[in-house]
């Protein structure tokens, strides 16, 4: 016993070498295998697992393990489900549990004055007479440093994330979830740019929702957002993959097709907008103007005027029609 205890790293060498890989790396896994992992040689501990309390779930889950084989770690996995479980009951009561060769600390961080539950880690040893001489001080360290590396990544995600939803955000439509005129700018630059080093074509088609005003007028504010959004949720399904749709304006949304299928993409859209009144939703009907470049304009800009030229004649054919450019 005295020569295996001769052999173990030092505590405090274990510990900077734990807070080092914390401070210095985004892998979570990665620091805690470092961290846990020289802690678990300098006390002689067998093993270890950390079971986190996730804000979005009701139960706590295991989440990292060493020294356990598979058999063993989805025995504790189900076992901490348990409310009396050691790693549970530390990480509810935030407070230390010692259940003989097994001691489980509370992962616990502080913001705004509060403190933070956030889970619990239990190391363990072969018998409560392995498990002496390791010191409690240490071990408590290693949890804080356990729950500092927890919290980190977790502020990280929800930065990521709302990162995520501004950009997202700056492109859509928060109304109909479309991208919006920004996005269809920049995708319609880049098609046309495409098509014109590749020989190809690409189509804009213009759709207005026909009477929106009188929609407004009668029905008030809501009723229009109603009928924005349904027109909206068509387009989205009737579009191909390749396909942008984007809304243009209060009443209008556009489309831009690589290729030359605009039309065959204007008139699904069209027959979905008119399948809407037979589904037992309200009577829509909206117009569409079809464009192709570089047969109906060399550049973003004169393409979309002559989508929006088609439009016009299609307004003038009478509610729920399509129109392309001569060309």
């Amino acid at each position: 016993m005295a020569d295996a205890e001769s052999q173990r790293p030092d505590p405090m060498t274990a510990l900077v070498a734990g807070a080092a890989a914390i401070a210095r790396s985004d892998d979570l896994d990665g620091a805690l295998e470092t961290l846990v992992g020289a802690a678990v040689a300098a006390v002689g501990a067998t093993s270890a697992a950390i079971s986190l309390q996730d804000p979005d779930r009701p139960e706590p889950e295991l989440t990292f393990t060493i020294g356990l084989d598979e058999a063993d770690q989805a025995a504790l996995s189900a076992a901490v489900a348990d409310a009396g479980h050691p790693l549970t009951a530390a990480a509810r009561d935030r407070a230390e549990v010692d259940a003989g060769a097994t001691l489980v600390l509370p992962l616990i961080v502080g913001r705004g004055g509060i403190e933070q539950g956030l889970g619990a880690i239990a190391f363990s040893w072969p018998s409560v007479d392995g498990r002496a001489g390791a010191e409690s001080a240490y071990l408590r360290a290693v949890a804080d440093l356990v729950a500092v590396a927890v919290d980190r990544a977790r502020l990280a995600s929800t930065v990521a994330e709302r990162s995520e939803w501004f950009e997202r955000l700056a492109h859509t439509d928060p109304l109909t979830g479309l991208a919006n005129q920004r996005s269809f700018a920049r995708v319609l630059e880049l098609e046309l740019a495409r098509a014109g080093r590749q020989g190809g074509e690409v189509s804009v088609a213009i759709f207005d929702i026909d009477d929106f005003a009188l929609t407004n007028e009668t029905g008030g504010r809501e009723a229009g957002d109603v009928v924005l959004r349904s027109v909206a949720s068509v387009l989205a399904g009737a579009v191909r993959l390749v396909d942008t749709v984007a809304r243009f304006g209060s009443d209008e949304f556009i489309l831009v097709a690589p290729g030359s299928a605009g039309m065959t993409v204007a008139r699904r859209v069209l027959d979905g907008i008119a399948a809407l009144h037979d589904g037992g939703g309200p009577t829509i009907s909206i117009s569409a103007g079809v464009a192709r470049f570089p047969v109906d304009g060399s550049d973003a800009e004169s393409v979309v005027a002559a989508a929006r030229t088609a439009l016009e004649r299609a307004r003038s054919g009478g509610r729920g029609s399509v129109e392309a450019t001569p060309g």
